[in-house]
């Protein structure tokens, strides 16, 4: 891998391509990233980068009139962390992920990743943690089919048999039934790259990317990459 970036999820819309096609793109605010750890073989045992994105706040511990602790700020850096932003010379950060980048030898501590790193008609990986949906039956979640309608059924949007009495006598594993859906690590393959703002930090990437909005997505050159 040689080029990664974080970014959070602005939203849809669509763009028009050169020759006039509309093309719906998911807007990404991709960067500024800034290198905390260098990782290397000999301190480590291989070599990465660790990056950060978006600002955090110390945290700090209030305390009622009692003299009780209270809740911590959210997205906030205890001491530990805000020591090893300090000693890369950054400020601290709400996120931190780390790469396995090619040349991760060749990353300085403080440096920047902005989003020209890609350009357009790159081919990426996104990934996210899609969105929840709670608890879904069946049909929903597994797109399973209905039953009839008439008044005279019993049996309108339930899952359906699960298996006979007698033999086996049981549910086998991995039988589709109700449960949580959503909320879960997705990864989309060869999306597109159809604009790269580098000024802005804006990334324009073709089709859906999983996520709400303001979630953070992981945004990696294609391991797969179609011609």
């Amino acid at each position: 891998m040689k080029k990664a970036i974080l970014a959070t999820k602005l939203g849809m819309t669509q763009v028009f391509g050169e020759n006039g096609e509309l093309i719906p793109v998911t807007v990404l605010e991709a960067g500024p990233c800034v290198v905390t750890q260098v990782k290397t073989v000999e301190n480590d045992g291989y070599e990465a980068v660790q990056v950060g994105f978006g600002d955090a706040k110390v945290k700090a511990v209030n305390k009622d009139a009692a003299g009780h602790k209270k809740a911590y700020r959210r997205h906030a850096v205890n001491k530990p962390e805000k020591g090893h932003f300090d000693k890369a010379g950054v400020a601290p950060k709400k996120y931190v992920r780390e790469f396995r980048f090619e040349n991760a030898s060749e990353y300085q501590l403080a440096q920047e990743i902005k989003a020209d790193i890609f350009e357009a008609g790159d081919k990426v990986d996104a990934t996210a943690i899609s969105k929840g949906k709670g608890f879904q039956g069946a049909i929903k979640r597994l797109g399973q089919h209905r039953g009839p309608m008439a008044h005279g059924s019993k049996f309108h949007r339930h899952q359906g048999s699960n298996g006979s009495c007698s033999t086996p006598s049981r549910v086998f594993k991995g039988k589709g039934m109700p449960g949580q859906m959503g909320h879960v690590k997705v990864t989309i393959q060869n999306l597109e790259i159809v604009r790269a703002d580098a000024e802005n930090n804006i990334l324009l990437v073709k089709g859906a990317v999983p996520g709400p909005k303001k979630s953070l997505v992981t945004i990696k050159e294609s391991v797969k990459a179609s011609k």
